[in-house]
């Protein structure tokens, strides 16, 4: 009986990479598709971190006048609304969303948005330090509901996130694709806004 428990255990572990594996390897055929479907993008999407990135997105938002743009977790609307209409966007492209509390929420907190709106390729803004982890927490989730990205960069002279961070949150990513959790409620940001919130 222990041996059979071992088998089913063993094969369940097997079963288990094996179906990781052939998820994982989907994403770039997903993202030659969205490729192929969006050449160019179709939105502008921005993810808070400070007024810097704001200003950024609203002056290459002016050269894209036909492109909704979407900011997650950015700085407080009182903040940000003033510094896009100084660069002439108007209220109706904007779309300000706070419900994100780290770099993973911004994305999947946007997954269902850009689907609804059959977005299939978006300009990705943030800071140059903080690309690295933007782009393969984008590879994984937005790469596996079929979106494409194309990142801008905002020049800082901060440095770059450690290697331990783009692989925490890469898990994270994974996480959510098979669970649709991200492991946010471990954060402790998360409890003290859950708690703000009742």
């Amino acid at each position: 009986m222990k041996n059979l428990h071992n088998k089913i255990k063993k094969y369940g572990i097997y079963t288990l990479v094996g179906l990781l594996f052939i998820l994982l390897n989907m994403i770039p055929i997903q993202l030659a598709i969205a490729s192929w479907q969006a050449p160019q993008p179709q939105a502008i999407f921005t993810l808070g971190g400070g007024i810097d990135r704001e200003e950024f997105t609203a002056q290459f938002a002016s050269a894209f006048p036909s492109l909704d743009i979407w900011v997650s977790s950015g700085v407080p609307s009182n903040l940000a609304r003033p510094v896009y209409q100084n660069a002439g966007i108007t209220d109706d492209r904007l779309h300000l969303d706070y419900r994100a509390i780290d770099t993973v929420t911004n994305f999947t907190t946007f997954v269902p948005e850009f689907q609804k709106r059959k977005i299939k390729h978006i300009y990705l803004i943030t800071s140059d330090f903080h690309m690295a982890r933007a782009k393969a927490i984008a590879i994984l989730i937005l790469g596996s509901q079929g979106i494409t990205f194309t990142p801008i960069v905002v020049p800082t002279n901060e440095p770059k996130e450690s290697m331990l961070r783009i692989l925490r949150d890469s898990g994270r990513s994974i996480l959510w694709i098979v669970t649709r959790c991200t492991g946010a409620n471990l954060n402790p940001r998360y409890k003290s806004l859950l708690y703000a919130s009742r």
